[in-house]
């Protein structure tokens, strides 16, 4: 059987000193797309599309310091205690998307504080672009053959060249795909039912970590320790995610319940 073998420079300019990578174009389209949908959100709601310039810088820095640590801490701990100056390496890869998760939420209650926005109006916006980023992010990690899948003989198992002649599950394409697919969800939902606050959030929160939750199930375990249980680490992280998305569904249909017609 013929398997697609995926043999991609990570780096796609090289200048010397200065090296672009996948990743980082990837990433930085991430940015560029999230900005975009948020000028459409501020433009259609007649909100300042000024503010957005602070946002971004908000969202960037929280995405990478919460991401990094999240890694640090959730993933890899005892190394990085023992060589605290690579915690600074983002370079060498490691960023977890629950932790970027967590960055964000704190990100968010700080800009809020700033510029009076309440803080659920902001969380049922930032989260659509949020879903988009993502994707990018998992295409880029796909360029960089990492976040791999677990060994598999379908015919779209693909073989990362660079790390193993075994086909493995595209894991970081099943991932993006997902991801595209809540941001369109997201978009609807906000259309629909902007005037509940919490619960385009709310409805986030459990897509998209449900899909990271089922798809642990087809990757290579990304924890440098057992969990001592069935779960992965991505999976137990994943929970309590899923869980306050559906706490928040509830306390905005409580809070906006539908207006019944006559």
């Amino acid at each position: 059987m013929q398997h697609i073998i995926w043999n991609i420079d990570p780096i796609l300019l090289d200048f010397g000193v200065i090296k672009i990578r996948w990743y980082g174009l990837m990433f930085a389209t991430g940015f560029v797309g999230s900005f975009l949908t948020m000028q459409w959100i501020y433009q259609r709601e007649s909100k300042n599309v000024e503010e957005l310039d602070t946002l971004l810088w908000y969202m960037v820095v929280a995405t990478i310091v919460g991401a990094r640590l999240g890694h640090v801490l959730f993933y890899d701990p005892a190394y990085y205690l023992s060589h605290p100056l690579k915690i600074l390496a983002i370079w060498e890869g490691g960023l977890a998307s629950h932790g970027a998760a967590i960055g964000i939420l704190t990100a968010l209650y700080l800009y809020r504080r700033r510029f009076g926005d309440s803080y659920f109006w902001l969380l049922d916006r930032v989260t659509i672009p949020t879903a988009l980023a993502g994707a990018l992010i998992r295409i880029g990690n796909f360029f960089n053959s990492e976040i791999l899948g677990l060994p598999t003989q379908e015919p779209w198992g693909i073989i990362f060249a660079r790390v193993d002649p075994l086909p493995r599950h595209p894991v970081q394409l099943y991932e993006a795909f997902a991801y595209l697919v809540v941001y369109g969800i997201c978009l609807q939902i906000y259309k629909k039912q902007a005037d509940k606050p919490g619960f385009v959030f709310g409805s986030f929160l459990i897509m998209m970590f449900s899909v990271r939750f089922l798809l642990e199930y087809f990757k290579t375990e990304q924890a440098m320790y057992d969990t001592g249980l069935a779960l992965t680490a991505g999976q137990l992280l994943s929970i309590p995610f899923i869980v306050g998305g559906i706490a928040c569904i509830i306390r905005s249909l409580k809070n906006h319940p539908s207006k019944s017609v006559a």
